[in-house]
């Protein structure tokens, strides 16, 4: 159900451009679109011509849906008709009237509002479903079913749909019917009592790592069962969860569990089963180091001098390092605090240490690097003008990933969606009318 769509932004047909070619343009040494803009903008991508129902809203859902349109998917995004996606609310800041929340999470998305619990606006999402390929939601567990939106529903009417479900907690078990938030999700899964320092209060983790992983899973989920339906013609449902998006991160943590028994509390930046692998102090900062094995702790203690700790009992190998670990980096900042992070940084890099300074974030997008693999993405909207995104990681040689348009305007294209799923001028009138359809006109 191959269809292409192309975005458009205030009747103008086309991609809109970027803003700032030179910063949006990816790293040419990673792609070979390389020194012909038109070219890059010309490429196809992975997965144009699929299109998407992103029934979703907040962030984990959004998320997966903006990875999958940076990948070439139609996605239409369905907002309801009291003031959209909760996230167009969350602020300050906002710029010209718009969340800067919502603004990075939604490039490349068009807008359609629908009342889907009207029996109008109920239609109408079933009719955008026949021509659709991927439906995602992550709505109150078992809302979308009562209003006849589920998935036995969905797939009566397209038997290849792939169609995704995120939740709180996963929609089995004794939490099945609960709500969930990020928050909620890090502390069930056992995030918050491994993060921060011994001895302090529980605490989250500062990015939402819940959500975002729980996108990343249903992006794998879909596209695996995507990749099955190209073989087989058949869709399916997969679901995933923010409790298990982040309990599938405690990788170390967990194993080390199962295999002793024991319940660990926080170890602040440094590494459970490896030393030395930490943040440690210099005469004016803070420097990472990781020097996670022999050889490369042997390399550490040779750039800065210190060859007589290889010999040391006390450090003599990894096992012996665990066993003290702040007496390790209480011996290590001695040479440490003696200079600049900017000079351990050198020249742990030429002696091919693992090593690097800690930024803040106005640090972090002007660095060489961060620039150099076009990070950076800065696209026009039409409310809040040029507006920065974090560029895609994933740089693709054939089908690069593309950041086109800035995040929809709310229902910016209710009327193209409309006539994409068949209705005339008058229908969609009547839609309009009714409220099963609105905003932007």
């Amino acid at each position: 159900m191959l269809r292409t769509f192309m975005p458009t932004r205030a009747g103008v047909s086309g991609p809109v451009p970027f803003a700032n070619p030179a910063v949006a343009l990816p790293d040419p040494a990673f792609t070979n679109q390389s020194r012909n803009r038109d070219r890059y903008m010309t490429q196809p991508r992975a997965l144009d011509g699929v299109t998407v129902i992103d029934a979703s809203q907040i962030l984990a859902g959004p998320f997966c849906t903006m990875l999958l349109a940076d990948m070439g998917a139609n996605v239409i995004k369905v907002e309801k008709p009291t003031g959209g996606d909760d996230t167009r609310r969350m602020g300050p800041p906002f710029i010209g009237g718009e969340s800067a929340a919502f603004l990075q999470i939604n490039r490349n998305k068009r807008s359609i509002v629908l009342d889907i619990r009207s029996e109008d606006g109920k239609e109408a999402l079933k009719r955008l479903v026949e021509k659709s390929d991927i439906f995602i939601e992550n709505s109150r567990p078992g809302s979308m079913t009562r209003n006849g939106l589920g998935w036995d529903d969905l797939s009566a009417i397209n038997p290849a749909l792939v169609y995704c479900s995120i939740s709180g907690f996963g929609l089995t078990g004794p939490y099945g019917k609960r709500a969930g938030f990020d928050l909620i999700a890090q502390g069930v899964a056992g995030l918050m009592s491994i993060n921060g320092f011994p001895g302090m209060p529980p605490l989250k983790l500062a990015v939402p790592v819940a959500d975002l992983n729980a996108g990343m899973f249903a992006l794998y989920g879909i596209l695996s069962a995507y990749i099955n339906r190209l073989k087989t013609g058949q869709g399916q449902y997969l679901e995933t969860s923010l409790m298990e998006g982040a309990m599938a991160y405690t990788v170390w943590e967990s194993s080390i569990f199962w295999a002793t028994g024991e319940t660990l509390g926080p170890v602040a930046s440094a590494h459970r089963l490896a030393a030395p692998y930490d943040v440690l102090r210099t005469s004016d900062g803070y420097l990472n180091i990781g020097a996670a094995n022999q050889n490369t702790w042997e390399l550490l203690c040779r750039a800065i001098g210190r060859d007589e700790l290889i010999d040391d009992e006390r450090f003599k190998d990894n096992a012996a390092r665990m066993q003290d670990v702040p007496g390790l980096e209480e011996e290590l900042e001695k040479t440490f605090t003696a200079k600049t992070t900017a000079h351990w940084v050198e020249l742990l890099g030429e002696a091919g240490v693992p090593a690097g300074p800690v930024f803040n974030l106005e640090e972090v997008w002007s660095n060489e690097q961060v620039v150099a693999r076009g990070m950076d993405v800065v696209l026009d909207h039409p409310a809040a003008g040029p507006v920065h995104n974090i560029g895609n990681p994933v740089k693709m040689s054939g089908t690069p990933t593309r950041q086109e348009t800035a995040a929809p305007l709310l229902g910016e294209h209710t009327d193209e969606i409309l006539e994409f799923a068949g209705y005339s001028a008058e229908e969609i009138a009547g839609l309009r009318a009714s409220g099963a359809a609105g905003a932007r006109e």
